[in-house]
């Protein structure tokens, strides 16, 4: 069996999402397993390389996590810009700042590097095409996570669809979001970075969270023909990572109607500044005329017509029916895998010549484009069509 291994640059992962979710539970957990198998048998191994600006961090990652998760270490710089022209570098993965992320992937294509980076890909639509016609100019294979579609509840979704459980699809509701603590009091640190509260930092939750919605419903339910907004900053004062308060100028929950091409309606809500009394973090409801299901980031319930009650309203009395009860959930039929271990792999092989990759920086970008619908309907108070 031959082999050959792919020199992966990643940049930016010390964050939690970069640290846990890309090195951990993606790249050592390949390494771990032994590579990815391609087609024809050949066996495709990764070596990666941590770059970034704190040497304590990176040192740690290196060398203590990777000792723990694969017995060994990994290599790590601090020096950017020679990383993005070592010719040995096959793959530049980004994590980093969104504000970051547009000159670091257009460096890494330029010097002919293999471009794969989380979402958003820019603050901006003409910014995001731009990347992507320079991406596609430089000829390199390029990509964007788009972790969602691989979470166990959206596959359900989709074999529920493809099995024609829902009948015909009236609409979707989805709520996102949970309480993240301002860091006032000192028992209850905030559990996100402050950027993400600073618009000037490039952050905000419709352009976070659009960039996930756009490809979900475009991949479960349809094209969005149109949108309707509404975004507040709920919490006009956060503390920052070195306990000094700051205004936040950044949207921290956004609420939107999507009608896509084919008629279905789809209501998005996602905050920060909410407490959670539903089944998930994430939870997505599709109502058919045949059926609906709910689900989220893991599980699925259904209840198909002829298991739905009869309520009847009278607020007279307490509510005879549990609405929770008459729900069936559905059984996991596989084992799931880590959802952005997933694509992680569907690009590796993409680099190394096999399979098509449609979730590009192109297609990142429509994500971005949303984001920017969703904040002109917002300030224009009317529905922006795409």
């Amino acid at each position: 069996m031959t082999a050959r291994t792919l020199n992966i640059a990643m940049h930016g992962v010390t964050g939690r999402m970069g640290t846990n979710q890309h090195y951990i539970r993606s790249i050592l957990a390949i390494m771990r397993q032994g590579g990815v198998t391609l087609a024809g048998g050949e066996r495709l191994f990764v070596n990666p390389i941590l770059v970034g600006r704190s040497e304590s961090k990176l040192r740690h990652l290196a060398e203590t996590v990777a000792q723990r998760e694969i017995g060994r270490s990994v290599d790590w710089t601090t020096d950017l810009d020679s990383t993005l022209t070592d010719p040995s570098v096959d793959i530049v993965f980004d994590a980093s700042s969104t504000l970051q992320r547009a000159a670091v992937v257009r460096r890494a294509a330029e010097h002919g590097k293999a471009v794969y980076c989380e979402k958003p890909i820019a603050t901006k639509a003409c910014e995001a095409y731009a990347l992507a016609d320079a991406v596609e100019a430089a000829g390199v294979k390029n990509g964007v996570v788009q972790d969602k579609l691989w979470l166990p509840g959206m596959r359900k979704l989709r074999m529920l669809r493809d099995q024609g459980f829902f009948g015909r699809i009236l609409s979707v509701r989805a709520e996102f979001g949970y309480w993240v603590f301002s860091g006032h009091n000192a028992e209850q640190p905030a559990q996100r970075p402050s950027w993400n509260y600073r618009r000037e930092d490039g952050g905000g939750i419709m352009i976070d969270m659009f960039c996930h919605w756009e490809y979900m419903i475009g991949d479960l339910f349809g094209k969005i023909d149109r949108v309707l907004a509404h975004a507040s900053i709920d919490l006009p004062e956060r503390i920052d990572e070195s306990g000094k308060p700051y205004p936040c100028t950044a949207d921290d929950s956004a609420y939107a109607i999507f009608v896509l091409d084919n008629g279905v309606t789809c209501q998005f809500n996602s905050s920060w500044a909410t407490r959670v009394r539903r089944d998930d973090l994430l939870t997505v409801q599709v109502d058919g005329t045949h059926g609906s299901a709910v689900a989220g980031l893991r599980e699925c319930w259904i209840q198909p017509s002829g298991a739905t009650p009869k309520p009847v309203w009278n607020p007279d009395i307490v509510q005879p029916i549990d609405f929770f009860q008459g729900w069936q959930q559905v059984p996991s039929a596989t084992e799931y895998d880590n959802a952005f271990k997933i694509q992680w792999e569907l690009f590796l092989k993409h680099c190394a010549g096999e399979g098509d990759f449609p979730w590009s920086i192109r297609r990142g970008a429509a994500g971005v484009a949303l984001a920017e619908a969703g904040e002109q309907s917002v300030a224009d108070q009317c529905w922006i069509k795409l």
